[in-house]
């Protein structure tokens, strides 16, 4: 028999982070393809190759310059006390980053969801962000979502990136697999070269000043802007 972790165990927060990285999670992710889509429209990921090089020389490098950094600020700020004054700026900037509109409010839904859940399923720290948060009209962008949640887990900052890291990568790669012939194999073998730079990833989102956070990808943002007046779409962004 396997004993059951219990709420003080220092290992309680994997389960816990597990399911909020899981695909089931109800945060509306499924519906949005980050703006994966619009760049298969234009014809600049049409394969596994073409694929490669936009998840692991754009999106992640991305990621390592703004969302990341964002909820380690997001995490440092949430405990033991919260300031809420730094954690609202860091939701405007989570918001700020994202040049393109679709994905900015595409972001903003998945954490709001996520910070309504959290409220639901743990209270506390969760419930007042989320208060405080639509009172005063605060974005709630995914990244301090997720900081805020791993926060109420009792998840190390560095578990917390990892679960941003393997969310993101897996939500763009799902929503690959409905756009591309790419079997679940390959698919996975993506994923898992994604996943295999978090180390790398982490250490530079770790090491960057606020004042340097942010990334400029017109290619990507261009392709969003066009996939919001798309005649078809599969995805919301």
């Amino acid at each position: 028999m396997v004993a059951a972790l219990s709420s003080n165990d220092p290992l309680a927060w994997i389960a816990g982070l597990l399911q909020a990285s899981d695909s089931a999670y109800p945060t509306g992710s499924y519906a949005h393809s980050f703006g994966l889509e619009g760049l298969v429209q234009d014809g600049a990921v049409r394969d596994l190759p073409t694929l490669r090089m936009f998840l692991l020389d754009q999106a992640l490098p991305q990621l390592a310059a703004t969302d990341l950094p964002i909820a380690a600020g997001a995490w440092a700020d949430a405990a033991p006390l919260p300031d809420w004054d730094k954690l609202r700026a860091w939701c405007f900037l989570g918001s700020a980053v994202r040049g393109a509109r679709e994905i900015r409010e595409g972001s903003e839904a998945v954490g709001r969801q996520r910070l309504e859940l959290a409220s639901r399923l743990h209270g506390g720290l969760a419930a007042e962000f989320h208060q405080r948060a639509l009172a005063a009209g605060w974005p709630r962008p995914a990244c301090v979502a997720a900081a805020i949640e791993g926060r109420i887990l009792g998840a190390p900052q560095a578990a917390v990136l990892a679960g941003i890291i393997y969310s993101s990568s897996s939500g763009l790669v799902a929503a690959a697999v409905k756009l591309l012939r790419l079997g679940q194999n390959a698919a996975q073998g993506l994923l898992a070269e994604a996943v295999a730079q978090a180390p790398v990833l982490i250490a530079e989102a770790l090491a960057l000043e606020p004042s340097a956070i942010g990334a400029f990808n017109p290619w990507w943002d261009i392709a969003s802007a066009r996939h919001e007046t798309a005649d078809g779409r599969l995805f919301i962004s």
